[in-house]
């Protein structure tokens, strides 16, 4: 089971709400040691003195923030202890605004707020309001001893919170020599209307479980087939992708090829995801009862079924039958 790693009240108005915080994300990376070559002995890290070659005991290494070239200014861990902020135990909300106006680039790490002992009510009743008003709740904290700015949502039965980046530590796009200064070329209507296209033929609903860490799988299958022994072939470096020549050429050749794939697939996720509930278990009604020998006709559900295509292009979005 998760272990909290704070644990607090969480502020609103006059209201405290007691939670914990359990990290939502465990990141999953390859790691590897350093290894001398020629006797795959592990390499320790020293930290040397290079006017003198010796090395420097852990007591006697400071902190120095650079000024000027090869000029610092040192700094004591008590100086810096007494700028840490105040470590109080709780999320402060400033303000509620909408989802839409954050951009995901701020968003930094993720975060479960859980309610803690005599915290159920307040709990539950804020997250039903935040979860109706759809708003989100902008509030600071102190977290490992610095004060982030952090963004709280209700995300289904569950509050979420996210740190979150200072205005000054996002970079703005004009700061990009290739936007700043680049004239960008006007498109055609015809060429916005493929380009939609393409988007439409590749759209469906997010489901997080359909993307994996390839490279990472491959590199613990590469590392599985070495520790067996086998002898492992490199493949040559794939080529650089082709620029291309005519747009839309490609538009059009990315929208039939997407088709095609559609076609093979016996239908998109997004036509699926489209179709309504009714209309999904009328079809359904009907293969049962096709299969049990009864007339595809002989129930509501298979009737509901044959119409549903005329019932998803009903104007209003009005239910039939």
């Amino acid at each position: 089971m998760p272990r909290a790693i704070w644990s607090g009240a969480l502020s609103f108005g006059l209201v405290n709400v007691p939670v914990k915080l359990y990290s939502a994300t465990g990141r999953k990376a390859v790691r590897f040691h350093q290894l001398n070559r020629n006797d795959g002995v592990r390499i320790q890290q020293r930290r040397v003195d290079p006017s003198t070659g010796e090395e420097v005991a852990y007591d006697d290494i400071v902190k120095g923030y650079e000024i000027a070239p090869d000029q610092y200014v040192v700094v004591t861990p008590e100086e810096l202890e007494a700028l840490d902020p105040a470590a109080t135990r709780t999320i402060d909300i400033e303000e509620f605004v909408e989802l839409a106006q954050i951009d995901p680039v701020y968003f930094d790490s993720s975060y479960y707020l859980a309610p803690a002992a005599g915290g159920a009510k307040p709990y539950a009743l804020l997250l039903a309001a935040m979860r109706d008003s759809g708003s989100v709740a902008l509030a600071k904290m102190v977290l490992r001893s610095r004060q982030h700015l952090a963004a709280v949502r209700a995300s289904g039965e569950v509050l979420t919170l996210s740190t979150m980046l200072y205005a000054d530590e996002v970079v703005s796009p004009d700061a990009l020599d290739e936007i700043a200064t680049a004239q960008a070329p006007e498109s055609s209507e015809r060429e916005v209307k493929m380009a939609r296209q393409l988007i439409e033929s590749l759209a469906a609903d997010f489901d997080p479980t359909r993307f994996h860490d390839e490279y990472r799988e491959k590199v613990l299958q590469l590392i599985e087939r070495k520790a067996a022994g086998e002898e492992i072939a490199v493949q040559p470096e794939a080529p650089a992708p082709a620029p291309v020549p005519d747009l839309m050429a490609a538009l059009e050749a990315s929208i039939a090829a997407a088709r095609d794939r559609t076609d093979k697939s016996g239908g998109s996720r997004r036509r699926a995801a489209a179709e309504p509930a009714s209309d999904r278990a009328g079809k359904k009604a009907a293969k049962t009862a096709a299969g049990s020998g009864r007339p595809k006709g002989g129930s509501d559900g298979a009737k509901a079924g044959a119409g549903g295509a005329g019932r998803a292009k009903a104007p209003g979005g009005r239910k039939r039958g």
